[in-house]
């Protein structure tokens, strides 16, 4: 099936030219998704490989809403950016290996899917922000600034969500919502910035630059609370 990932991988990249490539890129990564969760019994949520093609999806998924809005319906260069973006999440899942045990007990909990998905459906809408935020910063459109706060609060209530199911599975799999492992530590870290950066759109005009560049950092924070905590630090947490 991985041959199902390079194609989508490479109709991402041709997005940006012809957005019909861009959505069969992203219904041939939701095949993938769908064939290897028919053969795990599960949603494939665990280990780097699985969490890396579904934050692939997710960014692609999450995009569609806004490429069809006025401010970028005529641009090429979001939807190249997005298509860029998930091609490549999706092929750094590749050199992987894919898990394919039965999940441990721990795991084995409705909470824990909601927990992850909403995750990484958060994550995909700070990514989406972020690229927003770069083509505000290179166009000067004030719409454009309008979409990124839209996707960073969106962005923020699910990600929120994702703290609540966490922490009820967190009940269930060690008798307590918060453990203050590295990873928690992080995501409160992510909350707490873009708490701050919703709060700092409010400022005015003159800190639309500000806010611009905000997104762009609240996405490298994203991808060390979800990359580097795990390659980096031990936690319960690690993918």
């Amino acid at each position: 099936m991985i041959w199902l990932l390079l194609l989508s991988s490479m109709l991402y990249l041709f997005g940006g030219f012809r957005r019909p490539f861009l959505v069969a890129g992203l219904l041939t990564e939701l095949t993938y998704l769908a064939l290897r969760g028919h053969d795990l019994g599960r949603l494939p949520l665990v280990g780097p490989h699985d969490t890396l093609v579904f934050f692939s999806t997710s960014i692609a998924l999450m995009a569609l809403p806004f490429l069809f809005a006025a401010p970028l319906r005529q641009s090429d260069r979001f939807a190249w950016l997005v298509g860029l973006t998930a091609a490549l999440f999706a092929l750094m899942a590749l050199p992987f290996r894919s898990f394919t045990m039965p999940l441990p007990p721990i795991l084995d909990i409705y909470w824990f899917e909601l927990h992850v998905a909403l995750a990484f459906f958060a994550y995909a809408l700070f990514a989406i922000g972020a690229l927003l935020g770069a083509l505000f910063l290179m166009r000067n459109e004030r719409p454009l600034l309008d979409l990124q706060y839209r996707a960073a609060l969106v962005g923020y209530t699910f990600f929120s969500a994702s703290m609540v199911s966490g922490g009820i599975w967190g009940y269930y799999a060690w008798g307590t919502y918060w453990l203050w492992t590295p990873k928690e530590f992080w995501t409160s870290i992510l909350w707490l910035f873009y708490a701050f950066y919703l709060h700092i759109r409010l400022k005015g005009p003159q800190w639309e630059r500000a806010v611009a560049w905000g997104g762009i950092v609240g996405f490298g924070v994203t991808l060390f609370t979800y990359l580097g905590v795990s390659m980096l630090m031990k936690s319960s947490h690690s993918f």
